[in-house]
């Protein structure tokens, strides 16, 4: 089977990483429940910055946020390594902008994800994402953003949402920890 997957927010915990990185550059004391509660992607509301000055922030920080050490969700490194030794094929499909493609993957690849380069995708758009997983006949994609979630609805795949506080209102099946995917592969070769 083929299974694609989102990065940012679906298999790495990025959104939390950048908020402790806020906390530390903004020499705030935000507690996490605050970042928990975000009903919006973006984190900015959290410390009461405007979205201008939340998007300077991010932008100003990308390469912090984007490589240091931020951990991935628990379980999504083994889930995937499974996955490629049962014999799938695994593909990461990323709207990071494609100046970040090589850092991004050498990032992957050294944190354990099990990467390759004819299976990584980057630097598009959320909605030039439906044309990539379209194209690639995917059995199974799973994405954290409401934007991207939204407009595969009608897809001939499976979709799931990785569950987060800003995405309660997009009904679809939700993964919250990786460790479940097993049995989600499971359940449905029993229900076809």
């Amino acid at each position: 089977m083929k299974f694609g997957f989102d990065v940012d927010d679906t298999l790495i915990n990025l959104r939390e990483h950048a908020f402790h990185i806020y906390n530390k550059k903004l020499n705030s004391n935000v507690p996490l429940e605050n970042f928990e509660s975000l009903k919006s992607l973006e984190i900015h509301e959290a410390f009461g910055l405007s979205a201008q000055r939340g998007g300077e922030m991010w932008n100003s920080l990308l390469d912090e946020i984007y490589y240091t050490n931020c951990r991935p969700f628990p379980h999504s490194v083994e889930t995937l390594k499974r996955l490629v030794d049962l014999g799938h094929e695994v593909f990461y499909i990323t709207a990071r902008e494609s100046k970040h493609q090589d850092a991004t993957k050498k990032w992957l690849i050294e944190n354990g994800f099990p990467v390759k380069d004819s299976h990584f995708f980057c630097g598009m758009k959320d909605i030039e994402k439906l044309k990539i997983i379209t194209e690639l006949q995917l059995d199974y994609y799973f994405d954290d953003k409401p934007a991207v979630l939204e407009n595969m609805l009608d897809l001939p795949i499976k979709i799931y949402a990785k569950d987060n506080s800003y995405n309660k209102q997009i009904e679809l099946p939700r993964i919250t920890c990786w460790s479940e995917l097993q049995e989600i592969i499971e359940q449905d070769k029993k229900d076809n």
